[in-house]
Parts: C-alpha cells; sequence; structure tokens
C-alpha cells in the first residue's frame, strides 16, 4: 500500500478518532512566515479550511502525533540554534503522503535535534492535499508524478533561506534539506530539479539557487517503481548534492527498495551518499527512541554531516 493511499486511510479514521479540532501553530517565540508574496502559484483546490488534529489513541513510541490537513497558504518557521552556531541550516518537509503534514513528528521535533547541534532549522508547512500532477510521466497515477504545488514550495523555500542567509547567520554554501516519507520523496525532487524552476520569479529571492548543499531522507517513498527502477520524475545527475539514507527492512508503507533503488543511481552517478538500513524499525518512527536500533539514526547523521564538512566538533 502506498503513502497516499494509507494517509487517506488515517484520515478517514482519525475523522472520527479526535477529540480536538485546532489550528496549527508554532511554540511561543516563533512565527510562521508566508513564503509567497501574494497568490501561490498552480493553486489547487482543497476539500476545506486548514485544521490540526491529534488522535490520543493513535501513538508512535507513546506519543501522538499532530497531523494537519487542508494547507493551502504554505508557511515557513525559522527556529534559532541553541548554543553555538555553526551556520548550517536545514529545511525539513513533513512526511503525510501528501495529504497530510505529521508536524512534530516529523517536523518540530526535527528541529529541535537540528536547533541543539548548533543548526538553524527552518519548517516548512508546504501545500496538503496535493495529489500530484503528471509531469514527465507515464507512470501509474499519484505514486510516481512530480508534486508540483509541494516541490514550489520547497523551491521557493530554499532560495528565501539563502536570501536571507547574512541575516539569520546562515551559511548560504550549508543549507540543507531533511524529509520524512513523502518528505523524503520531495527531498529527492528538490535534490534533482534545481535547474528547473516551477514558477515564474515573483521577487529577488528567486534569483536564488534552490538546489540543497546536502540532503537526508528518512524512510523515502515514491522513488522506487514496482519493477525496481527509479522514479523517471528524478532525473539524478553527479550535480545532486551528497545525500544520507535510513530505512527499516520491514517497512511495509513503501519498501526498502527506495532506499536501495536511489542510493544505486546516486552511486552510478557519483554522487557521495551513505546509507544505514535496518532489520526492523517500519515506518513513520521519526526521531521519537525506542529500543530499536534505529531510532539512533541521527547520531549516525550527525558524524555524516561532519564528514561532509557541514559541522565541525
Amino acid at each position: 500500500m502506498k503513502l497516499w493511499t494509507i494517509a487517506l486511510c488515517l484520515l478517514a479514521v482519525w475523522g472520527s478518532a479526535y477529540a480536538e479540532t485546532v489550528v496549527w501553530q508554532p511554540a511561543a517565540g516563533h512565527s510562521q512566515i508566508p513564503i509567497w508574496p501574494g497568490a501561490v502559484p498552480d493553486a489547487k483546490p482543497v476539500p476545506g479550511p486548514e485544521y490540526a488534529e491529534t488522535d490520543a489513541k493513535a501513538l508512535i513510541a507513546g506519543k501522538p502525533l499532530i497531523a494537519v490537513s487542508n494547507v493551502s497558504q504554505p508557511t515557513m518557521t525559522v527556529y534559532a540554534p541553541t548554543g553555538k552556531n555553526t551556520g548550517a541550516a536545514v529545511v525539513v518537509f513533513p512526511g503525510g503522503g501528501f495529504q497530510i503534514l505529521a508536524m512534530d513528528l516529523e517536523g518540530t521535533e526535527a528541529c529541535d535535534w537540528l536547533t541543539s547541534r548548533g543548526i538553524t532549522c527552518v519548517l516548512l508547512k508546504y501545500r496538503v492535499p496535493g495529489v500530484p500532477y503528471v509531469w514527465q510521466c507515464d507512470c501509474r497515477p499519484h505514486d510516481f508524478e512530480i508534486s508540483v504545488p509541494s516541490l514550489e514550495d520547497a523551491q521557493r523555500t530554499l532560495r528565501l533561506v539563502r536570501f536571507h542567509a547574512t541575516e539569520w547567520h546562515i551559511d548560504p554554501h550549508k543549507i540543507g534539506v531533511l524529509g520524512f516519507s513523502a518528505g523524503g520523496y520531495l527531498v529527492a525532487e528538490v535534490s534533482t530539479h534545481f535547474k528547473r524552476s516551477l514558477y515564474k520569479p515573483v521577487d529577488a529571492a528567486d534569483k536564488e539557487s534552490s538546489r540543497p548543499d546536502f540532503a537526508l531522507a528518512i524512510y523515502p517513498g515514491h522513488l522506487a517503481t514496482d519493477n525496481g527502477t527509479l522514479n523517471p520524475n528524478v532525473p539524478i545527475s553527479h550535480e545532486t548534492p551528497p545525500t544520507f539514507l535510513v530505512q527499516a527492512e520491514d517497512d511495509s508503507t513503501d519498501g526498502v527498495n527506495q532506499s536501495l533503488v536511489y542510493y544505486a543511481a546516486l552511486k552510478k552517478a557519483g554522487v557521495p551518499v551513505e546509507m544505514h538500513l535496518y532489520a526492523h524499525g517500519g515506518h513513520a518512527f521519526g526521531l521519537r527512541p525506542t529500543q530499536l536500533p534505529i531510532t539512533r539514526w541521527p547520531e549516525l547523521a550527525e558524524a555524516w554531516l561532519r564528514t561532509i564538512d557541514i559541522v565541525h566538533e
């Protein structure tokens, strides 16, 4: 079962299980910043107003998650590093099958980790639901298409971070991306489509590059076709940024082949890549520690960031 199907099933269950409906807001002291100064490009209708829900019965590592739905006005929230500033920044893409955003499990909790390591975190609330539409692909619908609105939001955010690098005390050559599940697919998209702008420039920020300097894809989806080949809408080249991959062999949502196929293609193109596969872990574990070794992947990611000279001891 693919990510987008699972997300729809979860929405059907959550619709009756959630006790409280709210609009997601970052913690006190942080503000959401609209990434588009006017109308968003390629706007698509959504079923209703944006909302966030929490199901106390659906627990991951003993805690519920916050699911944000119907995002039509994308925003970014900037979290400054605590302690020493390394100059690095990471744009975070939560997962959710392009139907919801797991805003804490794969968003704010990632920012807590990054900022504690001296890295600026930029949390992107990109447009969902957004079942992708066909672009250069004759694959089966929904699974392998370019997520155009979401990718536009990702490209725009990377350009904004570079545009504000001096103001935000960021090294413009140390800006990366981190994504989970469908957000991991968005990592691959933005890592391979940086020479193709999907929208018309709207201001000076759009003169900046949208290429990440490094990329982390955690249990990514949509990368391997059913016959075990790379999704043709992810055109890897030697210019694709260094990449870090994590996946469990018992990931029943999309399967470990997602990382295997992407790793092989990156390696063939001469892209620096590090992959970690674990026997157990399933899908959607985020950064929440359990007894499973896979949940200690952030330690490996920190070591990798040192090996590619993004951060130092």
